[in-house]
């Protein structure tokens, strides 16, 4: 099983009918579970203290959401990147070999707290470009659908 859990509500329709899209495409290959949580309002004046409680209480709803034997990939600024190949094969063995739940986690605007970063398993970086939170959920169940499409030798990748 897929899940991801995601700081904020879509409300773009295009963004929503993509959304759709890759899920009717991933239903074939896994159960996927989309879970929003509510976001903070954060001021572009707040101090980095206000900065640091925002996280903290988007960080407790995004936890409150993990169960203890998924394996949660933090999508991160800092994290690792990978093609998608790599990620595919990745896909595999922890579903074969570790855990068949896994947790992608998307932080809001200010990105994750200490505890989120704590307890993923793992850190995906998607690209050194900037996305919104909102096309970031969209390209990681494209590229979800990707891995696997890899996974069964499907043409789609290419």
């Amino acid at each position: 099983m897929i899940k991801i859990i995601a700081v904020g509500k879509i409300k773009e329709k295009f963004v929503k009918a993509q959304i759709a899209e890759y899920e009717k495409r991933l239903r074939p290959f896994t159960k996927l579970e989309i879970i929003e949580v509510n976001d903070e309002i954060a001021p572009q004046a707040n101090s980095e203290a206000q900065n640091a409680l925002v996280k903290e209480k988007e960080g407790e709803r995004l936890l409150a959401k993990i169960k203890d034997q998924e394996y949660v990939i933090l999508l991160d600024l800092w994290g690792e990147m990978i093609n998608s190949e790599t990620l595919a094969d990745k896909i595999e063995k922890l579903q074969t070999y570790q855990s068949s739940n896994i947790t992608f986690v998307i932080a809001g605007s200010l990105g994750p707290g200490k505890k989120v970063i704590d307890r993923a398993n793992w850190r995906w970086k998607l690209s050194d470009l900037t996305f919104t939170h909102q096309m970031t959920r969209v390209l990681v169940l494209e590229q979800l659908y990707r891995a696997y499409m890899i996974l069964h030798h499907n043409p789609y990748h290419k």
